[in-house]
């Protein structure tokens, strides 16, 4: 069974998805959180598919979880200009801004990334 706190998350999901959408031009950027590990991604909605995706499970940097994101939010901006993306759509999957959120978006932004 789904605890009360993970389907508030997903619920303020669905309602931050209605009003954003990523295309090719400006895809969106998709950070997601598990207990270990800090994924993004950037999603191209109008093909379903993803074009670029980063972790810090493949990163060997040392740290604590939120410098290893801001790590993530650099090489996802690094991928992101090799692929000629500048500007992007920053969905933060029902998640409080703050903490490891936080970091990949001001690390997408060091990097070089619009949103």
């Amino acid at each position: 069974m789904i605890n009360k706190k993970e389907s508030n998350r997903k619920r303020r999901h669905l309602r931050i998805r209605k009003k954003i959408k990523g295309t090719l031009l400006r895809p969106r950027l998709v950070v997601t959180r598990s207990l270990l590990y800090t994924y993004a991604q950037l999603v191209d909605d109008d093909k379903r598919s993803v074009l670029l995706s980063c972790s810090d499970i493949k990163l060997k940097t040392k740290g604590n979880k939120t410098e290893k994101a801001h790590q993530i939010g650099l090489e996802i901006a690094k991928l992101a200009k090799e692929k000629n993306i500048q500007k992007i759509t920053f969905d933060r999957k029902g998640y409080a801004y703050h903490g490891r959120v936080k970091a990949v978006a001001e690390g997408a932004r060091e990097g070089g990334l619009i949103f």
